[in-house]
C-alpha cells in the first residue's frame, strides 16, 4: 500500500492538489506486488519564474523510483511525472525478466497491466538503452572532495569516482542539474 508524504515549498498544498497527486500516483500501484508498502515522498516547489517543479521519490526494497518534472501547470507536471515513473518500472521489469529468462530459460510474469502496455518496439528500445558500449579501468587515486570536483571538471565529465583520502572509502562526486555538486559516499 502506498502512503504519501506531500509537502510544498513556497506555496500551500491544498486538499485538491493533495487529492490529484494521490489519485495519479496511486495508478502505479498496479505494478507492485500485493503487500508492498512504501511511502511516496512528493515535493512540490514554486520556482521564481512561475514554473512549478514536482519531485517524487518512492523507496522500495530492491528499487528506488525517482523522477522530477518542471512545467507552468502543476497538474500537467504531475501527469508527466507519473508517466516517467511508469516508464522506469517497465524498464526495470523488462531488465529483471530478461535476466531471469537468460539465467533460467524463462521470465517472470508481468503484472496484467504491464503486459498490455509493453510492445516489442518498446522492449527493443529499452534493450538498446542498457547496452554497454565502452568499458574503462583505472586506479582510484586518494584525494579530497574538492580535488575530485576539479578533476571531474578538467575531464569535462558529469561525475568522478575517487578514493576518499580521509576515510579510504570509494566516493563519487557529480554535477547536479542546478549546477551545484553532489557527493555519494559508500559504506
Amino acid at each position: 500500500m502506498l502512503q504519501f508524504n506531500i509537502r510544498g515549498e513556497n506555496f500551500e498544498v491544498t486538499p485538491a492538489i493533495r487529492e490529484h497527486v494521490e489519485k495519479k500516483v496511486e495508478k502505479i500501484e498496479r505494478y507492485f506486488t500485493n503487500g508492498t508498502n512504501s511511502t511516496a515522498m512528493v515535493n512540490l516547489k514554486k520556482l521564481n519564474n512561475s514554473q512549478v517543479k514536482v519531485e517524487i521519490t518512492i523507496p522500495m526494497k530492491n528499487l528506488t523510483l525517482r523522477a522530477e518534472e518542471e512545467n507552468d501547470d502543476l497538474y500537467v507536471a504531475i501527469d508527466m511525472i507519473v508517466s516517467k515513473l511508469e516508464r522506469q518500472i517497465r524498464k526495470y521489469k523488462t531488465r529483471v525478466n530478461r535476466k531471469f529468462r537468460d539465467r533460467d530459460g524463462m521470465g517472470l510474469a508481468f503484472a496484467a497491466a504491464e503486459s498490455t502496455t509493453a510492445t516489442n518496439g518498446a522492449a527493443a528500445e529499452e534493450e538498446d538503452d542498457l547496452k554497454i558500449v565502452r568499458t574503462k579501468q583505472f586506479d582510484l587515486k586518494p584525494m579530497d572532495e574538492e580535488e575530485a570536483v576539479l578533476q571531474m571538471n578538467l575531464l569535462g565529465h558529469s561525475f568522478f569516482i575517487f578514493t576518499d583520502a580521509e576515510s579510504n572509502g570509494t566516493s563519487i562526486v557529480y554535477k547536479r542539474k542546478d549546477g551545484s555538486y553532489g557527493l555519494i559516499e559508500t559504506s
